[in-house]
């Protein structure tokens, strides 16, 4: 599939919904939204326990799977060994939907919404602005690492890295 400005897009989740991308891949993003890593730099850095888009990659372009660190279908929980850091920093997703943050369209959650920006997805209805807000709360945890660990330091503060790493901040620094 090509992913350029004006291609519209099926999905699997949820079923049947279709989006058209009105941006370039990677670009024009709102100019309060600078994530430090792609979606396919995550995948491959390991996020998620490995558990995301296992079923429905066909959306995403195949280039981001081939060095992804993913669970083989049918895995129903997540691998924290497939994490960068070794650790399970995520919450349920049973958790997400109890406090509102899923979107509708993007029920998988904030990387799913990310993914389909970056392709070229732009909403209209307030939901980008409303995970752009939402990516740039995570910052307090950036500033948290500089003000706690030594630089280069890996070893420190490891669940706030790999959550960073799944709100695209690069924690490795």
């Amino acid at each position: 599939m090509k992913y350029k400005k004006g291609t519209k897009i099926k999905s699997l989740s949820p079923a049947g919904y279709v989006y058209e991308l009105t941006a370039p891949v990677g670009r024009r993003f709102h100019p309060d939204f600078k994530p430090e890593l792609t979606p396919k730099e995550m995948l491959e850095l390991g996020v998620f326990g490995g558990l995301y888009f296992r079923e429905d990659k066909e959306e995403y372009p195949e280039s981001w799977f081939k060095k992804a660190k993913l669970q083989p279908e049918g895995a129903e929980e997540p691998d924290k060994k497939l994490n960068y850091f070794g650790i399970n920093a995520s919450q349920p997703l049973q958790v997400w939907q109890e406090k509102g943050w899923i979107y509708k369209n993007d029920p998988r959650g904030w990387f799913q919404w990310y993914a389909r920006y970056y392709l070229g997805r732009r909403l209209n209805d307030g939901e980008d602005e409303r995970q752009i807000k939402r990516w740039k709360n995570m910052k307090r945890h950036v500033i948290q690492i500089i003000n706690n660990c030594a630089k280069g330091d890996l070893t420190c503060r490891k669940k706030q890295r790999q959550a960073l790493l799944h709100w695209a901040y690069d924690s490795l620094r």
